[in-house]
């Protein structure tokens, strides 16, 4: 025993671990602890589907041939959840004026004080429309004013095709509910929307053009100008505006207006 003890302090063993001597070999074993697997989580739904575009843009179409006036296409195209622009809007931005107006302009899409406001061309860029209007002597009441899209772009971005293709149904309808005599597009968007052109601004301006959206049963005379926020950038514009203008005023006055 002596002997065994000296191994034990030559081994480095100088401590007892239990008061009472144990038979260690005779302990029952423990049984493992075996982790449950994980659960595996649900397979991940796929989105739903959206609708495609062109679907959209025939509900857009249907919804506004259905309405019989301006006030019951306001509140359409204000219910209407088809395009993705009217979640970032504040406000959906439609018609504004003579609901029986000889002239009607079309710009492209709600900037940031129309969207605040919830009206067409109130901003820097609709100051300069009244400026233009008041030159061949018009008054803003006397006109009807819309945009291609009814909700404004996020951060003013230019609109897709997707986007345009999608409201031209409402901005159309509001022109054969309207009736004008003329139509003045305002920038490159609503003149090749509306034209179904591709050439620029530039090229479309100041010629004038036959428009007869669907409903309506003649054409009505077009002039495409540069937009008045294009002008308050490049005032070298002027000039072509100033042509463009006169011959608006020089048709209306055939027209006897």
């Amino acid at each position: 025993m002596r002997a065994l003890l000296q191994w034990y302090v030559d081994a480095g063993v100088d401590e007892a671990q239990d008061a009472a001597p144990r038979n260690r070999f005779g302990l029952p074993r423990q049984a493992e602890s075996i982790a449950a697997p994980a659960a595996s989580p649900p397979p991940a739904q796929p989105p739903s589907p959206s609708a495609p575009e062109n679907v959209k843009s025939l509900d857009a179409a249907e919804i506004a041939a259905a309405c019989p006036s301006l006030a019951d296409l306001r509140t359409a195209i204000a219910a209407f959840d088809g395009c993705a622009l009217k979640r970032t809007a504040t406000n959906t931005v439609v018609g504004d004026g003579n609901e029986t107006a000889t002239l009607m302009v079309i710009g492209e899409a709600p900037g940031a004080e129309e969207d605040r406001q919830g009206l067409p061309f109130v901003g820097p860029a609709g100051q300069l429309l009244d400026r233009m209007l008041t030159a061949i002597g018009l008054d803003r009441r006397a006109v009807y004013i819309s945009n291609i899209l009814p909700w404004r772009p996020p951060g003013n971005r230019s609109p897709t095709a997707e986007e345009i293709a999608l409201c031209q149904p409402f901005v159309e309808r509001q022109i054969v509910l309207v009736q004008p005599r003329v139509l003045v597009l305002v920038g490159g968007i609503s003149a090749k929307a509306l034209l179904e052109k591709r050439e620029g601004i530039t090229r479309l301006r100041g010629t004038w053009r036959e428009f007869s959206p669907a409903g309506m049963t003649h054409t009505i005379p077009t002039m495409a100008t540069f937009h008045p926020a294009y002008i308050l950038r490049q005032p070298s514009a002027k000039r072509e505006v100033w042509r463009d203008l006169l011959a608006i005023q020089k048709i209306l006055s055939e027209l006897g207006v």
